[in-house]
């Protein structure tokens, strides 16, 4: 319908609860919109009431747009939309062409009055459109199960039609929960945890242990990879790659080799909360899963915990593997994630770790090494690498 002007209009679920925030949660999803989508033809994007209308400059952007708003958290669902006169009758002219090659039995018509001024309310317009579509069409209504819904939005300017959802993510927009620190191995989990803050509207920035050169840079390769997958969900991202080798030597010169993984770890939390406060991250990621693997034990993981001095989150800590590998299967990391690497945690590991890491074995274990001075040199030679995807980088110039 080339005469007619095209539209994508974006419904939220979470934002229309947030009661006197809503205009902010509804401003930072509007800039994400506007961020996501530019360069792909859309001419404006404008705020309505609990929706996001993005103006497209023709009906043959519709299919990149659509496949950028499906990336942006904080959208539930939206629609391809067309823009008529603030006229029923208009509407009824139009009809026929609208419907064209859309086949149904049944029907539903939902009319939204976002203009009090519009002399019909919603009920009189489905009623009247109703009877009008079932004459037309022959199809019955059906308010419960119809085969298509018929969508009208009464705006100041106008009418606003649709009739195709497009199921999106939902969550809250990127942005307004804060920034976090991701322990970013080149696993599958780890990549899945970022996903569902990020969902919850976090920022991440993400930190990924490598022991090279003892190893090859196969897991910063990958790591490089997953940040540049999930960057288009935020737009910027910073990677560290932290080396971890020196810390490893040390520790397997002094310790015995069931607790190697477990001082690993408290090594690698002590690196990232220093990152995460120098670059002001409220709390710190990991893709753990309670009793997955031996370090993943509740023993072990509270003596983890326990050098931390910000939040550690676990989003997947309920999760079993099956459920894990479906949502990075549905994210698209899992092929990136399956990829052979040398990863820094499995050097040196033990056949036989410890999955019941006593604490005070393991504090007496640390006064062998010097924590403060590994960890202030792995911080210093942490390599920095900046991320943005091609819309944020147009945006930056």
């Amino acid at each position: 319908m080339e005469d007619l002007k095209t539209h994508a209009i974006v419904k939220t679920h979470e934002l229309a609860l947030k009661g006197k925030n809503r205009p902010w949660f509804m401003r930072k999803l509007t800039n994400n919109l506007r961020q996501a989508t530019r360069g792909a033809g859309v001419e404006r994007v404008w705020q309505g009431q609990l929706m996001v209308g993005l103006s497209l400059a023709d009906d043959d952007c519709w299919p990149e747009v659509k496949s950028r708003i499906k990336d942006v958290f904080g959208v539930a669902k939206f629609y391809k939309a067309y823009d008529l006169p603030q006229d029923l009758d208009a509407l009824k002219e139009r009809m026929p062409q609208l419907l064209e090659g859309r086949s149904f039995n049944s029907f539903r018509i939902t009319t939204n009055r976002a203009d009090k001024r519009f002399p019909m309310n919603s009920e009189q317009v489905n009623r009247d459109l109703g009877a009008f579509v079932k004459d037309l069409t022959g199809a019955a209504v059906s308010l419960k199960n119809p085969e298509i819904s018929i969508f009208v939005d009464i705006q100041p300017k106008g009418f606003l039609v649709y009739f195709d959802e497009v199921k999106a993510h939902g969550g809250l927009p990127v942005g307004v929960s804060g920034k976090v620190a991701v322990m970013l191995s080149g696993g599958i989990d780890s990549p899945v945890a970022a996903w569902q803050m990020m969902k919850r509207g976090c920022h991440a920035m993400f930190v990924h242990f490598h022991s090279y050169p003892l190893v090859d840079r196969t897991s910063i390769e990958k790591a490089v990879d997953l940040v540049q997958h999930l960057t288009k969900h935020q737009y910027e991202s910073n990677l560290f790659l932290a080396p971890l080798a020196d810390i490893q030597k040390q520790i397997i010169l002094s310790a015995p080799p069931s607790y190697r993984v477990v001082l690993y770890r408290r090594f690698m939390v002590r690196i990232t909360e220093a990152l995460a406060r120098k670059y002001r991250a409220q709390a710190i990621i990991t893709g753990e899963s309670c009793g997955q693997v031996s370090s993943q034990t509740l023993e072990n993981i509270a003596v983890v915990d326990q050098v931390a001095g910000v939040p550690m989150l676990r989003p997947l800590i309920g999760a079993n593997k099956e459920e894990i590998v479906d949502q990075a299967t549905q994210m698209g990391t899992f092929p990136i994630s399956i990829l052979p690497d040398q990863d820094c945690c499995t050097l040196f590991v033990p056949k036989h770790p410890e999955t019941k890491a006593d604490l005070e074995t393991v504090l007496r274990l640390e006064e062998e090494l010097d924590v403060e001075g590994l960890v202030k040199d792995a911080v210093e030679n942490t390599e920095r690498c900046h991320f943005a995807s091609p819309e944020a980088a147009a945006l930056a110039k």
